[in-house]
């Protein structure tokens, strides 16, 4: 399968490297100094489930150098979804499929937008993972996950499409890396939601890594409640969200590294532009267009704004 990864940082690195060592024939579509770094070091994963290198990978920073291919995933932070999915139009030919692997829901609307509904699917990853300064990326926790399925609101009724089995079919057998074919592709988006957007906003409020989060009770009550009210916001958009979801959510943050820390808890941390409108706001712009309360939300996107503008260089007053 002819594949393009957009954006090459720790997300799109791990997947589209383990993708390309399996053998597929993958571009990796950066900006020009990640792929200069690329092209000069390669493409290095430490990786708790095996180490890897791809000495010269096949990288570009334009995408109308690469043929359309059958398949895009879109692994930009949020904030650039928008710009990418207009960048990397010359690539997106009448076949191709579109999957965008971002933290947070809006992620395939905007595409949409841009490139038609009819070559968006809905997407979402799972990994515990960073690039470090000398530009190799370190995977830590999670088992590196890739979620898809068709946008068909309340699933589709538990049959898969035809392009999602043959993506399903080509990807399923790469090593590192378990590939699911969702249903309901808008409830795993929201579960994943649920779990990382008060785990990223809590961290970036709190200043300390999740085992610190989950083990003072102060901060664990904040961090479930913030949970519980995504999950409200959910169901009032009539998103299935079963009741044990938020319980399961904390399982896992009991699970991660006690050091783990969120991307955008990063992000914040280093005064970098962060995913919190496209996480935290979404939840209080989503929650007050639904009439649900999200006042731990509201709270941990006001107290996080002002530093999130004066990085992304807009007045603070």
């Amino acid at each position: 399968m002819r594949i393009a990864v957009i954006g090459v940082g720790a997300v799109g690195g791990y997947f589209g490297g383990r993708l390309a060592d399996a053998g597929h024939d993958v571009a990796l579509v950066a900006r020009e100094r990640t792929a200069i770094r690329l092209q000069t070091d390669g493409l290095r994963v430490s990786s708790v489930q095996g180490d890897f290198a791809i000495p010269k990978p096949a990288v570009v920073d334009d995408p109308s150098n690469v043929e359309p291919v059958d398949l895009v995933l879109m692994a930009v932070k949020a904030p650039q979804v928008a710009d990418a999915g207009r960048w990397i139009m010359p690539l997106v030919g009448p076949e191709t499929v579109v999957i965008p692997l971002q933290n947070g829901i809006e992620a395939p609307n905007l595409l949409a937008e841009i490139l038609g509904a009819d070559r968006v699917l809905g997407g979402l990853c799972k990994i515990l993972a960073w690039r470090t300064e000398g530009g190799e990326i370190q995977h830590v926790g999670l088992e590196p996950t890739i979620v898809f399925g068709e946008l068909t609101p309340g699933g589709t009724g538990g049959v898969l499409s035809d392009r999602v089995r043959r993506i399903h079919t080509a990807l399923v057998p790469t090593s590192g890396i378990t590939v699911v074919a969702s249903c309901d592709i808008e409830a795993a988006m929201w579960k994943k939601f649920l779990f990382i957007t008060p785990l990223g906003g809590v961290g970036a409020l709190v200043r300390e890594p999740v085992g610190v989060l989950r083990e003072v009770s102060e901060t664990r009550w904040i961090l479930q409640t913030a949970m519980e009210e995504v999950a409200a916001v959910g169901r009032r958009r009539n998103v299935a969200i079963d009741d044990s979801t938020v319980d399961d959510a904390m399982s896992v943050v009991d699970a991660l590294p006690p050091e783990a820390t969120a991307s955008m808890q990063r992000d914040i941390a280093a005064g970098r532009p962060s995913e919190l409108e496209f996480q935290t706001g979404t939840v209080v712009r989503y929650g007050r267009g639904s009439r649900v309360p999200t006042p731990v939300n509201s709270v941990i996107y006001g107290a996080l704004l002002p530093s999130e503008q004066r990085a992304s260089g807009k007045p603070t007053h």
